[in-house]
């Protein structure tokens, strides 16, 4: 694990009894309101209920999703009820005894059980041991595209072929051509199987980015490109200019959006640590603002064992920079990570 500091450009990195503030600092959430990965508030009973040992809400959520066919909330959903099952698995145990036909509960079972594996020493095993579950959670609806982003995510895990990463890729744009989650699945397996080719990497996210709606979250992912590539020692230099041009398109995106929503949040993250990486400090002011209180460990996970304190520090640093008048540092370099 590097530190998140030593990752940053200059006018982030300086040392703060150096800095001399000329302007008053630009108003933001005080740092004891703002949460991490904080629910939405139709995500936030369904917890709440599973914390209390009820699967009820939870599945009356999901079915939701399902008969609306809201892809990106239900693939965000079934990661969050996921991630709680592994700590409190009482309440999903209780939902797979009542409705063990359920497509809902398969999905987060599938879910569940890549998350599992994916933390063990044994993971690639693991891993193949959990493939009858995503089978059975793909045939529960056959119109959803999250069982293959979780099939996709198992096949990075496990070292699958080419040849089957096509096929399952195949199979999720076939039921969503736009579904940001599988699209971030593709992207990680092509970082890991093309290691340092990150113009090819950028082919695919843009290419995505320009075939997809303009307020789709496929918008942010040449940013998830730029980000591999800014944390990332490999492969050749990726031109300023197409860093640039994904992280405009981003922002583009983010002003579709309310401030101060969850929804929305993990990108703009995301673009804001990109931003920071460029030091382009303005803009990541501005999302600063539009994140409002809305912290997500993505992206501050990838360099710290604790995301919101890393936050909540970048934070400061590009507050107090920016109020300051503090000139441009010129950074453009690449930042390193063993991590990525």
């Amino acid at each position: 694990m590097v530190d998140t500091m030593a990752l940053l450009p200059p006018f982030v990195r300086s040392s703060r009894t150096a800095r001399t503030v000329e302007h008053p600092p630009v108003a933001l959430p005080a740092d004891d309101e703002v949460l991490l990965d904080a629910p939405d508030d139709r995500l936030g009973p369904a917890l709440v209920a599973a914390g209390q040992g009820t699967y009820e809400v939870a599945a009356a959520l999901l079915a939701g999703t399902r008969a609306a066919a809201a892809w990106e909330h239900r693939d965000r959903y079934v990661v969050r009820l996921a991630s709680f099952a592994c700590a409190r698995p009482e309440w999903f145990a209780s939902w797979r005894t009542a409705a063990p036909h359920d497509p809902d509960m398969l999905v987060v079972g599938a879910q569940l059980a890549v998350t599992r594996a994916w933390g063990s020493p044994a993971r690639e095993e693991l891993l193949r041991e959990v493939s009858p579950l995503i089978t059975a959670a793909a045939r529960g609806d056959d119109r959803d595209p999250v069982p293959w982003r979780i099939a996709l995510d198992h096949a990075h895990g496990s070292r699958a072929g080419h040849k089957y990463f096509e096929e399952l890729w195949e199979a999720a744009v076939r039921r969503a051509p736009h579904h940001y989650g599988c699209h971030a699945a593709a992207l990680r397996c092509l970082a890991e199987s093309w290691h340092g080719s990150h113009r090819e990497c950028f082919d695919f996210a843009e290419t995505a980015a320009q075939d997809a709606p303009a307020d789709s979250l496929v918008q942010a992912l040449p940013t998830r490109a730029a980000l591999a590539y800014l944390t990332d020692g490999c492969g050749p230099d990726v031109p300023r200019a197409r860093l640039d041009a994904a992280v405009d398109r981003a922002i583009g995106l983010s002003a579709r959006f309310p401030a101060a929503d969850p929804w929305p949040a993990e990108m703009r993250n995301k673009l804001t640590y990109v931003l920071a990486l460029l030091d382009r400090r303005q803009d990541a002011l501005e999302q600063l603002r539009r994140i409002g209180p809305y912290a997500t460990s993505f992206p501050w996970e990838l360099v710290s064992d604790d995301p919101l304190g890393r936050f909540l520090e970048l934070r400061e640093e590009i507050r107090l920079r920016s109020a300051s008048g503090h000139p441009r540092s010129g950074h453009r370099g690449r930042a390193h990570s063993g991590d990525h």
